[in-house]
């Protein structure tokens, strides 16, 4: 049987990139899995509704659209609550993730493996973009460097990864603060064979970046809660 995987992708204002993000999937996944795409819409009014709709016709694709609530990473939360099917991937709606990567992460868990699967910028024959600024290197080392005692991976700060559903027990422990959710799922969900697969990033080519400052000021909220529930809280139950 092929696997039943569940494609989640939080996406704002990204309607410039859904219809190619879909085809993307469907070229690297039609012939080797049973799957639906997940898009979960922070009210864009957009038009990415619409365009979902369209494509529903030919794709097993949804879009919920939420009005009372905004994050990337809830979204995720959101879409992976809704997800019926035994294997998540999540993945970013501007196309820096490659959907060819998705057959070898299933087949990883498929196969027990791993328990979670990282697109890794960082290992192997994984790249980023060449088009990167130094500052924007400098940046994301220090934010790698920043998450390493959480998590021993080189990539922590990837928002491509997988898992088996049923890993996620219980999605009120998670609370993230800002956009990285596969770093606070794998610090919180006990993982016991993290793997992560090679991956080439690429910068998007449509639409505009939700990085800044704000998201920034919120990683380093974030990794603070984290140490605490890793390093404190832990502590005092154990």
């Amino acid at each position: 049987m092929k696997p039943l995987v569940s494609i989640v992708i939080p996406v704002y204002k990204e309607v410039e990139n859904i219809k190619h993000v879909v085809q993307s999937i469907y070229k690297s996944l039609a012939d080797v899995m049973d799957y639906e795409i997940i898009f979960v819409d922070d009210n864009s009014a957009d038009g990415s509704l619409q365009v979902c709709s369209d494509l529903s016709k030919n794709h097993p694709v949804k879009m919920i659209v939420r009005t009372d609530e905004r994050g990337l990473s809830s979204a995720v939360i959101d879409g992976i609550n809704l997800s019926k099917r035994e294997y998540i991937v999540v993945m970013d709606g501007d196309l820096s993730h490659p959907a060819s990567s998705i057959p070898n992460m299933i087949k990883m868990l498929s196969s027990h493996e791993a328990d979670f699967v990282l697109g890794s910028r960082y290992i192997g024959k994984g790249s980023i973009d060449k088009n990167w600024s130094i500052f924007r290197h400098l940046s994301s080392r220090f934010a790698t460097l920043l998450a390493f005692p959480l998590v021993s991976v080189r990539d922590p700060m990837s928002g491509f990864f997988s898992f088996k559903k049923e890993s996620v027990i219980d999605s009120n422990l998670l609370s993230p603060i800002g956009y990285k959710i596969g770093l606070e799922i794998m610090v919180k969900c006990n993982f016991k064979n993290i793997i992560e697969e090679p991956i080439v990033f690429t910068d998007r080519v449509y639409g505009k970046s939700k990085f800044g400052l704000r998201e920034q000021i919120n990683y380093l909220r974030h990794i603070l809660r984290l140490y605490q529930y890793k390093y404190i809280d832990k502590f005092k139950h154990d």
